[in-house]
């Protein structure tokens, strides 16, 4: 199958996320969309627009430059948003026991598919609705693509409940499309600004790397990979 037919179809999968998004906001429940998406994509990675069947790479380039520090005890990770897994995967293959969750069920059978016999433990959960014992129990938190897959309300709530799945003195690696602070914003997805990541720091969190970097997929697409820590008892 060539590039052009894969391309082809994720240019609809774009095209069907936009509509959904909008006729579930209109019906007043705006996380609909997600479920709707992953039923129309119907098995077929293109329909997804952020799924590309491999870690991001962000993600990738953060795991090769930081090994995980030898411990008597599993160091506890949770992807957020998982899709289909691929993140997930990669944490696990640098060491963590890793715990990923989706809004979706469609998309965790399917990744649950995809990652038979793994140790992954693939959930589906609401970021707005977490489970309590998840609630400041892990030590290291990943999102990658989530935040800016939202808006309004929900966008401003995620920070707070993404930070409070971390333990005191966890971290969490948070990676997204960037824009300026100043810059305009269409979507799916909506870029986030420097501004909007100081929300991790109001809930708690303190910024100890900030890197900017680019992906080139025939165009330039700048991003934001922050690592923050848990200072204090997250609320």
């Amino acid at each position: 199958m060539s590039n052009d037919d894969f391309e082809t179809r994720r240019q609809k999968g774009r095209q069907t996320a936009g509509k959904l998004q909008d006729a579930c906001e209109q019906a007043g429940n705006p996380l609909d969309w997600f479920e709707g998406l992953y039923q129309a994509a119907d098995g077929d990675v293109a329909g997804v627009p952020w799924a590309d069947c491999q870690p991001h790479p962000g993600l990738v380039a953060w795991l090769e430059k930081n090994s995980l520090p030898t411990t008597d005890t599993p160091i506890r990770a949770i992807d957020v948003g998982c899709g289909l897994g691929d993140n997930a995967i990669a944490l696990q293959n640098a060491g963590y026991d890793v715990t990923a969750f989706d809004l979706s069920q469609t998309a965790i059978d399917w990744a649950t598919q995809r990652h038979k016999d793994t140790g992954v433990d693939f959930h589906q959960a609401d970021l707005f609705n977490l489970p309590p014992d998840w609630i400041g129990a892990f030590d290291f938190v990943h999102e990658t693509y989530t935040i800016q897959a939202l808006k309004g309300g929900l966008r401003a709530a995620a920070f707070a409940e993404i930070a409070s799945l971390l333990k005191p003195g966890g971290k969490l690696l948070a990676v997204c499309r960037s824009r300026p602070d100043d810059g305009e914003v269409n979507g799916p997805p909506w870029p986030i600004s420097r501004k909007e990541m100081s929300n991790f720091e109001k809930a708690g969190l303190s910024a100890e790397a900030f890197e900017e970097f680019d992906i080139t997929k025939g165009r330039v697409i700048p991003h934001f990979r922050v690592l923050y820590k848990a200072t204090e008892e997250i609320e």
